[in-house]
């Protein structure tokens, strides 16, 4: 049970697949003729495999008391309500009696290579490659092993498939043609439309659409990539891919252990690429985004299942005499590149990015010479498009491009969709692939050898969110999908499923349109206009009635809290607060206070004050009088309130320094267990009486050895069994851990992870000696009270038929195959999954993936929030990678990395996460690129990939060799399984800006406020000025470094002070003076703090701050004394793929 603690399934994630029942195929894939597929069912990719053969031990996912979880096909036969059975109503086609499963292949892995792949050697030495730990998933331990990351593990043979011909199934836009759909953008002249065009909504209309701000998305072409253009910049890139094991790899040796080669190396000289006309001039206007709509949820049913089934790197040796403060000249391989001319043109799309609010669309223009490819066949398109490259897959060659950050955050890119869908299509900010252009095969995504997967951002806080009342919610009887955009109306009464290609009927009630208040038009309903949409649920959607909310604070009130002085915080801004509380008149809270001792209060109405209850039996504990504990807060209110004012004095004089948390924690599940709700639980140490009782694993002395870290484990499982039986009865517990000593986080976080919780950290915090934190903390606290809330909440992700789901990365229970448990679910939580393709998609144009939350408002109504998204399929390698989301990538890999950090070792995890990058591009080199020439070569999609690969191993989640404490390392990886991707990729790659020369040219206005736009700058010493000032935006936290020449103006109009030596060491407030450089500085840094729902601190360093390693520790490009600069990083990427 030692390695449940960060497994993506709950414990369960064994990373086998599920099988959710026989799968039965009723309607075969039609190939076309003429052309041939590759297997459908072959051993999935997994970037992180041993490249010898390796030794049994611990796998991805650990085999432990909890089964492993088969993967989830969105098309599950079984019971009527998620099976597939013969339509009782009327299908198109008569179809033939359905077929068993096509038999499929064993996974195997990848023949033995000529040699081991050699890990990054550590600085001191080059020591033979470390045995890469991978599990077998044969019961017989003679069969070949899987790579230890199985991105796709294929289902096991469940007997001959049947031939059966069927028609064609891609879904089409419920009003758009089928040719035009697939065809790309076409003149409008050209366009044909299979019903009324969808007529835009009258403008007092009640369910208004979404609208995120920025441009639209440009149109593109049918191959996979996108067409040069604007784009808007979502947040979260995704694009799905899939891997499988390469056969007969060379050995990879170790990246270079002496100094850098004197003179640029032999790559530096570049060959031009034959490319044809540019396409930028072909681009249409960019859409409108009105259907786009972004999401806080998917929705699922009550927290029962058959609820839902009704609803549906090395250390390398430093120059001698390199200091932290000492600014090294370019690495040799960049000296003679002038950064100005190495910069490569800046693809449109960024320069959206860069002024996404003022960029006017480009007109479309025919181009010149005949028919664009929107107006031929697909494979004449495709011929058509082979003569010119698209921007996503420009060869750049890293090794001589330095300047590859785009000048504005990297925008999601767009899935090559006709403009109707993609202008109906999710906001990437809310459901984002990590491939935007879906592999027909499994083969083909092996190929690739990047992974598959969703990130989702369900119940994210939205601007605008169309609201449907009815008493009919339209969804497949067949496999229970909601009506959405992407399904097709065979005519007024019928319409077919986009995941499962049945035909269903329209209900009479759906043929009136509320928005328009007209007849007869069902594909203009809301449901059908809106990728996101809420709907307000019927009784049948309800097991019980609605729980109310109930808020439930456990605070620990031990000697080390009190010291803290975080009570009187916690009191204070609760009382500032009580009012903001979601719910309504039946909101219920109760407190519980804890030391070697726990504490309940009678807040009973009535009672002239509060009465204080104390239990010493913490071996049996017990609640002295279960009524009264918790209360009805609007009628209790004054008696809360005296609670919440006198708690500070009453334990001011505590001596009392034991801290039985376990038995607190369990005195709490009772008190919740009879409604459910959310238990916000504050601990400042380790917990040392009674259950649940953990002693210190922390060796602070190995803080910084080069050895595996140990202990990322849980010590016990009592915090995640009792998270499980919170789970059952709908209660989620938060952690608030404020603390400056080890508190075995690896432990105490079980309890909000499997519970969906959230965990807070707050190190070293202290109410005299660590402002900082006592301001983040306080503005943490006062959105966490106020922000939105579900209660009993589940999620289920469905998608097309031949898709399947395979490991879930987040915090919440899986209660059956694919049915996420979330207790409470909130709008900053993210979640992850990774997919694999079981049947060929060869008949497939699109395929759909659709997120359900069913969820209880903090108001007491049910709801279901859908978020529905739509991605090509493609057949070629080039249209893959041209369609790659490289931060999505990078979030799904911290994930999986963060599981075999736990389950293996953390140099498994990270060899894993290099050998993602080198198969990735090795795969691009041998099977994309047409001309091979000396260098690192990569398609422009890509350019980022190696450095975020390199940030991820410097992030304080996964790096060696510099003292990290545990909880920090334990709270960072908690993080990136828990935040959403936008944030997330801050914590990994930081951003980097100069604050000194803040000016309004091509500043952002925002609510009458000018929001200066500077440059994103490389996160190197060598970008740094001793006469500026420069700001690092690292997510939870923002430094702001003074050069020590930094310019006086500066100094005295946004610092106030005359001069360097009088800047303060502690200061983390900037003064508010009335000067145009404070308020633009200001303005700023409060710009980046509202983009983000935790509140980051700020920190103003100079060079002999303690602060200032913290700083450099974030320069990601440069060699450190146990980590490889970015451009020794990619020589090493270099070696192991031209092997």
């Amino acid at each position: 049970m030692s390695t449940a603690g960060f497994n993506s399934q709950n414990g369960t994630g064994t990373g086998q697949t599920y099988a959710n029942g026989p799968s039965q195929n009723p309607v075969a894939l039609q190939q076309l003729p003429g052309v041939s597929y590759g297997m459908t069912n072959q051993p999935p990719y997994n970037p992180v495999q041993a490249k010898a053969p390796a030794p049994p031990g611990p796998g991805l996912y650990p085999a432990g008391l909890y089964q492993p979880i088969p993967p989830v096909s969105s098309y599950q036969p079984g019971p009527p309500p998620t099976s597939y059975p013969s339509s009782a109503g009327q299908p198109l086609l008569p179809r033939p009696p359905m077929g068993g499963h096509p038999s499929h292949t064993p996974p195997q892995s990848a023949s033995p290579s000529p040699g081991p792949r050699m890990p990054m050697p550590p600085a001191q030495a080059t020591p033979p490659p470390p045995s890469v730990s991978s599990s077998s998933y044969y019961p017989n331990p003679q069969q070949p092993m899987t790579p230890a990351w199985q991105y796709n593990t294929p289902t096991p043979p469940l007997g001959p498939a049947t031939s059966i011909s069927a028609p064609p199934m891609g879904p089409v836009a419920n009003h758009v043609n089928l040719a035009a759909t697939l065809a790309g953008p076409s003149l409008p002249s050209s366009a044909s439309y299979s019903s009324a065009a969808p007529l835009p909504p009258p403008p007092n209309m009640s369910y208004s659409t979404t609208q995120p701000p920025g441009p639209g998305m440009p149109p593109t072409s049918l191959h996979g990539y996108t067409q040069p253009g604007v784009a808007p910049p979502p947040m979260n890139p995704m694009a799905p891919h899939t891997y499988q094991g390469q056969s007969n790899r060379p050995a990879y040796g170790p990246p270079p252990t002496g100094p850098t080669p004197a003179g640029p190396p032999p790559t530096m000289k570049p060959t031009s690429l034959p490319t044809g006309p540019p396409v930028a001039n072909a681009t249409p206007p960019p859409p409108k985004a009105d259907g786009a709509v972004a999401g806080n949820g998917p929705q699922t049913t009550n927290s029962y299942n058959h609820l839902d089934n009704k609803m549906a790197g090395p250390t390398q040796p430093g120059p001698p005499g390199r200091h932290l403060g000492h600014y090294p000249s370019l690495p040799p391989g960049y000296q003679n590149t002038s950064a100005p001319h190495a910069t490569p043109p800046i693809h449109p799309a960024m320069q959206a990015a860069t002024q996404p609010y003022t960029q006017a669309p480009q007109p479309y223009q025919q181009p010149p010479g005949g028919p664009g490819p929107a107006q031929l066949s697909p494979s004449l398109a495709a011929m058509s498009l082979q003569s010119s490259t698209p921007e996503a897959l420009r060869v750049v060659n890293l090794l001589q491009e330095r300047n590859l950050l785009p000048p504005a955050p990297v925008p999601a890119p767009t899935p090559c969709l006709t403009q109707d869908l993609q202008k109906l299509n999710c906001s990437p900010e809310v459901f984002r692939s990590t491939l935007t252009s879906i592999p027909q095969t499994q083969s083909l995504l092996n190929k690739a050898k990047m992974p598959l997967g969703l990130l989702l951002h369900p119940f994210k806080d939205l601007s605008q969110l169309p609201v449907v009342t009815s008493s009919t919610i339209v969804r497949c009887r067949f496999c229970r999908t909601y009506i959405n955009p992407f399904v097709s109306f065979l005519d007024q009464r019928r319409w077919k499923c986009n995941l499962c290609y049945r035909v269903n009927d329209v209900p009479e009630e759906f043929m009136y349109n509320p928005v328009s208040r007209s007849y007869g038009e069902p594909h203009k309903r809301p449901e059908v206009q809106n990728a996101t949409i809420e709907f307000i649920a019927p009784s049948e959607y309800m097991l019980r009635p609605p729980q109310p909310a109930v808020y439930l604070f456990v605070l620990d009130v031990s000697h080390n809290a009190v010291e803290t002085g975080y009570l009187n915080v916690f009191c204070q801004s609760l009382l500032d607060n009580i009012n903001s509380l979601p719910g309504d008149s039946r909101t219920k809270v109760g407190f519980i206070t804890f030391d070697s001792t726990i504490h309940f209060y009678n807040l009973q109405e009535g009672l002239s004050q509060p009465q204080m209850l104390i239990v010493s039996d913490i071996e049996d504990i017990f609640l002295p009088t279960p009524d009264s504990l918790l209360v009805n807060l609007n009628e209790s209110k004054e008696l809360v309130q005296d609670l919440l004012k006198s708690l500070p004095n009453l334990f001011e004089k505590t001596m009392e320094t034991q801290s039985a948390l376990g038995s607190a924690l369990q005195a709490a599940f009772k008190l919740l267990s009879p409604t459910g709700g959310r238990m916000s639980v504050f601990q400042t140490q380790l917990p040392n009486l009674g259950v649940g009782a953990l002693q210190s694993r922390e060796d602070p002395n190995q803080r910084a050895s080069a050895k595996d870290i140990q202990h990322l484990a849980p010590a016990t499982d009592f915090y995640k069994k009792l998270a499980l039986d919170c789970s059952s009865q709908q209660v989620a517990v938060d952690l608030f851990l404020l603390s400056a000593q080890y508190c075995d986080l690896a432990s105490l976080g079980c309890i909000s992870r499997y519970s969906a919780g959230s965990v807070y950290y707050y190190p070293s915090y202290h109410h005299q000696h660590n402002p900082a934190q006592v301001e983040r903390f306080q503005k943490d606290l006062k959105r966490y009270l106020t922000r939105k809330i579900g209660f009993e909440a589940v999620m289920r992700i469905r998608c097309t038929k031949g898709l399947s789901i395979h490991t879930f990365h987040g915090n919440f229970f899986v209660r059956s195959t694919d049915l996420l448990s979330l207790p409470n679910v909130n709008p900053d939580a993210g979640f992850a999954v990774q997919m694999s393709i079981e049947e060929n998609l060869d008949d497939m144009q699109v395929v759909s993936f659709q997120a359900a939350l069913l969820y209880t408002s903090s108001k007491g109504e049910r709801r279901i929030r859908v978020h529905t998204l739509c991605l090509p399929v493609v057949n070629s390698l080039s249209d893959i990678f041209a369609g790659a989301d490289v931060q999505a990538i990078t979030g799904l890999l911290a994930c999986m990395a963060v599981d075999r950090s736990v389950t293996a070792s953390l140099s498994d995890a990270r060899d894993a996460m290099t050998n993602a990058a080198i198969d990735s591009l090795m795969s691009y080199r041998q099977s994309v690129l047409t001309i091979q020439q000396p260098g690192l070569l990569v398609p422009a999609c890509l350019r980022l990939f190696p450095l975020y690969i390199l940030a991820l191993l410097k992030q304080k989640a996964f790096r060696t060799g510099t003292s990290t404490r545990l909880d920090d390392r334990v709270f960072a990886m908690l993080q990136l399984k828990y935040q959403p991707l936008a944030y997330a990729m801050l914590m990994i790659h930081p951003a980097l800006y100069r604050v000194d020369d803040l000016t309004d040219e091509g500043a952002l206005n925002i609510n009458e406020r000018t929001i200066p736009q500077p440059r994103l700058l490389q996160l190197s010493v060598e970008k740094l000025s001793r006469e500026g000032a420069f700001l690092m935006d690292a997510g939870i936290v923002i430094y702001l470094w003074i050069g020590r020449n930094c310019h006086s103006n500066f100094l005295t109009q946004v610092l106030g002070v005359p001069n360097y030596a009088a800047v303060p060491d502690n200061l983390y407030l900037l003064p508010e003076l009335d000067t145009a450089e404070s308020q633009r500085t200001r303005a700023f840094i409060g710009w980046l703090r509202d983009q983000r729902p935790f509140f980051p601190s700020l920190h103003i360093i100079r060079d002999e701050s303690q602060l200032k390693a913290s700083f450099m520790q974030n320069m990601i490009e440069d060699r450190t004394e146990s980590a490889l600069s970015y451009y020794e990083f990619l020589l090493h990427l270099q070696q192991q793929i031209s092997k």
